[in-house]
């Protein structure tokens, strides 16, 4: 049995990062995010300073499950995800599903997949950065209520499953002004 429980976002990098750190070591992979607002409601509280709804992303059940089962046998989890604000987003969800503090040295972060690079970066473990998680909250956000409310118009307007986003948005405003000035030129 593993003493420590390290979890990254791809099985590929599990397997190497495995090799690299021993048997004391059991590296799983969380494939990418495993919570995310909903997909058929606003999911953002727009009354309550705009506090965000967060449930299991479809599919994401087992991997779940079997990331809580590893975390149940270890005595310290780290979490690996990669070295960006997506990257410290997925680890703040996986701190809060597996009941890690998130102000423990739970963070784990290195910039290549070598030898050298890891065993490093766990000679460093930090803290959650919860300036990088908030903003990777707020883009999510700002996308899911300009998007939200943007989409349905554009559905009705240009075609069916389109969707609109922060910049999606500025460039249709864009065109639709460039295409005011088509029409009113003389």
């Amino acid at each position: 049995m593993a003493d420590f429980l390290v979890i990254v976002e791809s099985p590929a990098k599990a397997k190497t990062i495995e090799r690299y750190l021993g048997n004391k070591y059991k590296v799983k992979a969380s494939m990418g995010h495993i919570r995310d607002l909903p997909r058929s409601q606003m999911g953002v509280n727009v009354e309550n300073s705009y506090e965000p709804k967060y449930i299991t992303i479809r599919g994401k059940g087992p991997v779940l499950k079997e990331l809580k089962t590893a975390a149940k046998k270890a005595k310290k989890i780290y979490l690996a995800a990669d070295p960006d604000r997506e990257g410290e987003a997925i680890a703040w969800h996986l701190a809060h599903s597996l009941s890690v503090d998130i102000s423990s040295d739970c963070r784990v972060v290195f910039n290549e997949i070598t030898k050298d690079a890891i065993k490093e970066s766990f000679k460093h473990p930090r803290p959650i950065n919860m300036d990088l998680v908030d903003a990777q909250q707020a883009r999510r956000i700002l996308d899911r209520l300009v998007g939200y409310n943007i989409s349905p118009l554009l559905w009705k307007k240009v075609k069916k499953g389109l969707s609109a986003g922060r910049v999606q948005s500025v460039a249709v405003r864009l065109i639709i002004d460039r295409e005011n000035e088509i029409k009113a030129f003389v």
